[in-house]
């Protein structure tokens, strides 16, 4: 392994510093123009500045293309894909044979058992995640850790991840509850807009948070993608650190074990009772074999699902918040659309108390008109006969407007 990654890694490469973004652009430039990588130059725009982080916390900022990553860390081209920043996908954990492939976020690295290929960016949770876990790595250099080299590297990026997007929705929290609270006091075009804006981006940030807790409880439920990320196993085991079993087996079947003499021999087991024998023996291995890893794997699965656990209670609080928040968004438009409604039943009330005054004017004005009219009539002889028409019919226009009143009161149209 470490004659490959030297042959990957080319070793003229500055080391970059996560303090100062200038000194990384330029070690990344200086890469670009003597990393020794001929297809750099051939294939261009394929090509993309990587950080490199050893388990000493060492870091490097190289110029590498897709395909010399994919002979690395044996993945498939539609795993590289996944962090290409030309592309928009949600967060994934993609566990393979010899990496993980993290993109969550802006975090998207590829972690193998003794390495983190960090795609190479100036937004702050990359730079902070190169220095913090370069940071982590020097300090516990001398120190026994629970966890393996690839865990360690989940587990920031995790914690990176859940804490932006946390101080994201506590932004948004400070930014939209006094815009509701306005809204709710004063309805207006202007606190609309506002709060149809501050809406869409609370709609944006759920999907993100959502998409992370899924992944995280997609991972919890299924232990052999669990027991696929952990490559340090993988790794020691393909190592080959206890081949003592394998040994018994070949001098078993060497022939240089001792048979005693007087022992009757029967000529059908010599014939067909090394066969038989083999079979059983290889059996017997593999079933133990099978038990050792399988224990292993259990343990294994078990310290990942703590770590997944953990986080996942995280962005699950985290998610909570931002469903909470869009509850209140919910009952201040209830609330709005029950101002509204009310307002709206007050001017059907005045409507209603409108129509009914118009409709016993239209009378009065009604028997105004019958007596304008150039007709002959008796009660014309009188002086006073139009005074008392004018009286008795606007009487019964006030108590005929005091029956629909009373009308309505009864009808509990409005309250009186």
């Amino acid at each position: 392994m470490e004659e490959s990654q030297e042959d990957l890694l080319p070793s003229d490469v500055p080391e970059s510093t996560s303090s100062n973004i200038g000194e990384r652009l330029t070690s990344s430039a200086h890469a670009n123009r003597g990393s020794g990588f001929p297809g750099a130059k051939k294939r261009g725009l394929s090509s993309r500045s990587w950080i490199k982080i050893d388990q000493d916390g060492n870091s490097k900022v190289l110029e590498l293309d897709k395909s010399r990553i994919m002979r690395h860390c044996s993945l498939p081209s539609r795993d590289l894909r996944l962090l290409d920043p030309l592309f928009i996908y949600p967060s994934t954990i993609l566990g393979r044979e010899k990496a993980i492939v993290v993109n969550l976020e802006q975090i998207r690295c590829i972690i193998t058992a003794e390495e983190v290929i960090l795609m190479n960016s100036l937004d702050r949770n990359v730079v902070q995640y190169e220095s913090e876990f370069c940071r982590r790595l020097q300090m516990k250099k001398d120190q026994a850790d629970d966890l393996p080299f690839e865990f360690r590297a989940l587990e920031l990026a995790l914690e990176l991840t859940c804490m932006s997007l946390d101080v994201k929705v506590r932004e948004l929290e400070m930014e939209i509850y006094p815009v509701l609270d306005e809204l709710a006091s004063s309805i207006n075009t202007l606190n609309l807009e506002r709060v149809r804006r501050l809406k869409g981006q609370l709609l944006t940030l759920t999907q993100r948070v959502q998409k992370v807790r899924d992944e995280l409880e997609h991972l919890m439920d299924d232990d052999g993608d669990m027991a696929e990320m952990y490559l340090t196993e993988k790794k020691l085991r393909s190592e080959g650190n206890s081949p003592t079993e394998p040994n018994a087996q070949n001098s078993f079947f060497s022939g240089t074990g001792v048979v005693s003499k007087s022992a009757p021999v029967s000529p059908i087991a010599s014939t067909n009772g090394a066969p038989r024998l083999q079979r059983a023996f290889s059996s017997i291995v593999t079933s133990k074999q099978g038990s050792f890893s399988s224990s292993h794997d259990g343990e294994n699965i078990e310290q990942l699902e703590m770590l997944l656990e953990a986080y996942f209670v995280v962005i699950d609080h985290t998610l909570s918040k931002l469903l909470s928040l869009k509850e209140y968004i919910d009952d201040t438009e209830d609330l709005i659309n029950i101002k509204l409604g009310n307002v709206q039943n007050h001017l059907i009330q005045f409507e209603l108390l409108l129509t009914a005054a118009t409709f016993v004017a239209t009378l009065f004005a009604a028997v105004a008109g019958v007596f304008g009219m150039n007709f002959a009539a008796s009660i014309f002889d009188y002086p006073s006969a139009f005074t008392w028409v004018l009286v008795i019919t606007g009487a019964g226009c006030g108590l005929l407007y005091f029956s629909f009143l009373l009308y309505f009161k009864y009808k509990k149209i409005f309250p009186l």
